[in-house]
């Protein structure tokens, strides 16, 4: 089983919608894929059209994997379920605080679904504290959509920095270009910049397109809806060479 955690500390730059659609080719491609919504907000919920029961299980789900396999939901697509948000994981912070295996906690609970999913796609939501170091340590690798700015450049610098200073290695951080407008000169020395610094930005980059932006009107994933526009073909291409290993090497 592959955990894919696609993770930014920024608000409002695409990450949903990675999650959303990288969950979906790993799908396709026939492999049992679960999407975790671990943002309280529960976007990529609402995008495949599930709801977290209305329990209080939230409070438990960093206990056991029969706690969360009993929350889990079926998509509208085949191989593709659903670990919808909910409210509870607001306190997802406190709690990696205070679990018996700390930072391991999500880690330990996560390697109970390999018996039932090849490959695990974490919605993450923009923090920075104890859930998200759990994400680090659990994730063969981090996809981080990064817009073509200043200040999203810098927060990505601060995240390699994070991983340099814990002695984790950068090469399980997948960053890519998204919202990016090459007609901006300011995007497009950004993206300079930033690859030539950081060599694993993908080549391919998700325009700033409004078909994303019509993702939640559909609530579905772009091939669901508009399989041809450019930016179901670029994450297309950001799936093949981010995660197209992964898929060949699971069983």
């Amino acid at each position: 089983m592959k955990i894919m955690a696609c993770y930014s500390s920024k608000g409002g730059v695409g990450k949903t919608a990675t999650a959303v659609n990288l969950a979906w080719w790993f799908a396709a491609r026939g492999r049992s894929t679960l999407l975790f919504d671990l943002d309280p907000q529960g976007a990529s919920s609402y995008y495949f059209r599930v709801r977290a029961a209305n329990r209080k299980w939230g409070k438990r789900f960093l206990d056991t994997c029969g706690d969360l396999m009993e929350q889990v939901r079926a998509s509208d697509y085949p191989n593709l379920d659903v670990l919808p948000a909910h409210k509870g994981f607001r306190n997802a912070d406190a709690m990696m605080h205070s679990a018996d295996k700390g930072r391991d906690q999500l880690s330990h609970v996560l390697e109970g679904l390999e018996a039932h999913y090849d490959a695990v796609v974490l919605d993450c939501p923009p923090t920075m504290g104890p859930l998200a170091e759990g994400i680090f340590v659990a994730a063969d690798r981090i996809m981080v959509p990064v817009v073509p700015t200043t200040l999203a450049e810098r927060s990505y610098e601060q995240l390699v920095q994070f991983f340099a200073d814990k002695g984790w290695k950068e090469s399980r951080l997948r960053p890519f270009f998204t919202m990016a407008q090459v007609r901006k000169t300011l995007h497009r020395e950004t993206m300079h910049s930033l690859r030539v610094r950081h060599p694993r930005f993908a080549r391919a980059f998700v325009p700033h397109a409004r078909d994303v932006e019509y993702m939640g009107q559909h609530q579905a994933p772009l091939m669901a809806y508009a399989p041809r526009c450019v930016a179901a073909q670029a994450y297309h291409a950001i799936f093949v060479e981010h995660c197209g290993k992964y898929v060949r090497s699971v069983a």
